[in-house]
């Protein structure tokens, strides 16, 4: 006995679609160039391979049962789904990936990305996005395991890893910033590193997988409250939670709305030079969607707006 996928053919759906269409047995072995005992008999075999009937023979139309339907509709489906997979393969073919991951700091602006795969997928190309949020060390160790094909935001020790490139993305000021009613608001200033000790920090943590992965202004034997990206942070702030250093693009709108209140602190502002970085070498050829991300990351106003381009929260 022939089993469901024996019989479940693009052929046999085809066939369906073309009973559907013309109503009746007789009708689409015309259509199809089929004697009608052919058509018939190839219907019985998916019946008996799927163990259901699939039209009801109690009068002359072919009337589909619930079970004939839900194979037209799934049928239907798979049939695009296979005309799809086939204009990807030959797109594929021309140069272009079937999947890119890109690894995205929680430093960088989302809404800038998203408009970027916006652009990307206006071109119809064959290649998947899948787009993965990192932090700190995590995101260097994506690309380095194989897990990321293309990195932005992650600091310059991407120079020193074997087989990867990476250019610079641009520059950050980190500022020490706390809601309004937060007592460090109305402390005096500079903040000294001792009265800051005294009060809860808000901090991102690293996604690194292996070891204990980075840490930036912290101080030891000092509360956290550990959230899971920079966009957790900032509520967490705006919320009075803790106090802690946020990059300028994303605390002066908040600032300038009264929701944020920047200090001054006895540390000079830190400055971050932000990278982007991919895997390759020199005897591989770049795929075209990676070909596209580098061009686009080429762009001065684009490496401005991923970095400071950050919606409110």
């Amino acid at each position: 006995m022939q089993t469901p996928r024996d019989v479940l053919t693009p052929d046999a759906l085809a066939m369906l679609q073309t009973i559907a269409k013309t109503g009746s047995f007789a009708a689409a072995a015309r259509a199809m160039g089929m004697v009608p005992s052919a058509l018939t008999y190839r219907v019985r075999q998916i019946e008996d391979a799927l163990d259901v009937l699939l039209y009801d023979r109690s009068s002359r139309q072919a009337r589909m049962t619930e079970a004939g339907a839900e194979l037209l509709r799934e049928g239907a489906r798979l049939l695009g789904e296979i005309d799809a997979v086939a204009n990807r393969v030959k797109r594929v073919a021309t140069g272009w990936e079937s999947q890119f991951t890109i690894a995205v700091d929680t430093i960088i602006s989302k809404t800038t990305v998203m408009e970027l795969c916006e652009a990307f997928y206006a071109l119809s190309p064959p290649t998947q996005i899948r787009l993965r949020d990192e932090t700190l060390a995590g995101s260097l160790e994506a690309l380095t395991s194989g897990q990321a094909d293309l990195v932005i935001g992650c600091g310059p020790d991407s120079n020193t890893v074997g087989g990867v490139h990476s250019k610079v993305l641009g520059s950050v000021y980190f500022v020490y910033a706390v809601a309004p009613h937060h007592p460090l608001a109305q402390a005096p200033e500079p903040l000294s590193d001792a009265l800051i000790q005294t009060h809860r920090a808000v901090a991102v943590a690293d996604s690194v997988q292996r070891g204990g992965g980075l840490t930036f202004g912290l101080f030891s034997g000092q509360e956290v409250f550990t959230v899971a990206s920079m966009k957790d942070k900032v509520e967490a702030q705006l919320r009075g939670m803790g106090g802690g250093n946020l990059p300028i693009g994303m605390a002066s709108r908040y600032v300038d709305t009264g929701r944020l209140v920047i200090k001054k602190t006895e540390r000079a502002k830190r400055l971050v030079t932000v990278h982007y970085a991919w895997r390759g070498n020199k005897s591989q050829t770049q795929g075209r969607a990676m070909q596209w991300w580098l061009a686009q990351l080429e762009s001065p106003t684009t490496r401005t707006a991923l970095l400071e381009n950050h919606a409110s929260y």
